[in-house]
């Protein structure tokens, strides 16, 4: 039995719940190895390949698929963390401005490395910020500095930061009957995702968003001037992602002023209240569902389904004590940053390897169609057992 001094502080336990949680957010990211969108359109007529392509794909433009809550749930798993990593400092001994000064690098890090990985494949180094490390990293000093705040002024931080960018781009002209769409890279196929009247401000590349890039981003060296983004993404919704992660933040403390209890109530509650103000916001035409650009309803949404999942995996982990079952993602939750960039940079790598070592034979086994899914599903085992040896051995990736 080892013996502790009197008075030491001791490291809070982890919460297997959230690690499980992020290792959900980070296989759904990783699973996209799997292809099911690819395969999917082998099989038109059938209802389970439809569904299975449909929930690995974004969305058009408006709503949710589960593959759109893989970024608001890595950014609020962000912010659940925050009052986990204040208090372990703080039991340390760290003063206000040495944990500053490692926020200030943290956000940095991770701007940077969201570049650095966009840039992969470029003739030059590629400035751009949708990123979702770099979008966490534009607002991750924010979020630390506003969690030292009383919770009544959190709450009221996050619908400053709300309001204020719902009003901003409500303020910003909509776009016109003779609007240039074809300029903006909005095709004429895509024209039945526009939104009409008020919702209008929110249309893809014609909002206050896309504006701001197309001065903001031509700052940077490039090999042509940025005109519009493709999927219509946008630097500025690194803010109301802050009010993501400010969502996570209010359930992280939730969950320690409550240990050892978890506060169910209040999670349900809030996940239902969160859902259904953006429901109405929505279906009212004040402020679409847009995981794009990252609509101020959008953070209330996606804020509701990521609490309602960590509810979920705190009733399965904490409640019916299934931490057998949730190891597995377990290994992946607490490697997350290995996972993403595991996620990002070795697809090509492994699954070539897999290939000349597994034979055309063996991955077509079940036919060329779902010869995607088969190479998906041993790369995806190639990955977690990269990350399987990394936990044994204790090799964990920190920012």
């Amino acid at each position: 039995m080892n013996a502790t001094a009197v008075g030491t502080p001791q490291p809070a336990a982890r919460n297997v719940a959230i690690d499980a949680y992020r290792g959900f957010v980070m296989l759904l990211m990783m699973a996209e190895v799997l292809e099911f969108a690819h395969v999917a359109r082998s099989f038109p007529g059938n209802p389970l390949w439809q569904f299975l392509g449909t929930q690995q794909s974004h969305v058009q433009w408006v709503g949710m698929s589960l593959h759109d809550t893989i970024q608001p749930g890595f950014t609020f798993l962000a912010g659940v963390s925050l009052p986990y990593s204040l208090a372990s400092r703080k039991n340390k001994g760290e003063s206000f401005l040495r944990m500053l000064f490692h926020v200030l690098w943290r956000s940095l890090v991770l701007v940077a490395l969201g570049i650095f990985l966009r840039s992969a494949g470029q003739s030059i180094t590629y400035f751009t910020f949708e990123d979702t490390l770099t979008q966490i990293g534009l607002g991750y000093t924010f979020a630390f500095l506003i969690a030292f705040l009383k919770p009544r002024w959190q709450w009221l931080a996050l619908a400053a930061i709300l309001l204020g960018y719902w009003l901003a781009f409500a303020l910003y002209p909509a776009p016109g009957p003779g609007f240039p769409w074809a300029s903006v890279g909005v095709a004429p196929d895509w024209h039945q995702h526009l939104l009409n009247g008020f919702a209008a401000h929110w249309n893809k590349n014609s909002n206050l968003g896309w504006a701001f890039d197309t001065w903001f981003l031509n700052l940077f060296p490039r090999t042509a001037p940025f005109l519009d983004n493709a999927g219509g993404y946008a630097t500025l919704s690194f803010i109301p992602t802050l009010g993501t992660m400010l969502l996570g933040l209010i359930a992280g403390r939730w969950y320690r002023e409550s240990a050892p209890r978890i506060p169910f109530r209040r999670l349900l509650l809030a996940g239902a209240i969160l859902c259904s103000a953006a429901l109405v916001l929505h279906f009212a035409g004040i402020c679409p569902i847009v995981k794009r650009i990252w609509t101020p309803s959008w953070t209330l949404f996606s804020g509701g389904v990521c609490i309602f999942f960590l509810a979920a995996f705190s009733w399965v982990v904490d409640v019916k004590q299934q931490r057998r079952l949730a190891f597995p993602l377990v290994v992946v939750g607490m490697n997350s940053i290995a996972a993403y960039l595991i996620a990002s940079r070795c697809n090509d790598f492994v699954e070539g390897s897999l290939r000349t070592h597994l034979g055309a034979r063996l991955l077509g086994i079940f036919g060329p169609p779902v010869e995607p899914v088969v190479l998906g599903s041993f790369t995806l085992l190639t990955y977690w057992l990269i990350l399987y040896w990394m936990y044994r051995k204790r090799i964990f990736i920190r920012i």
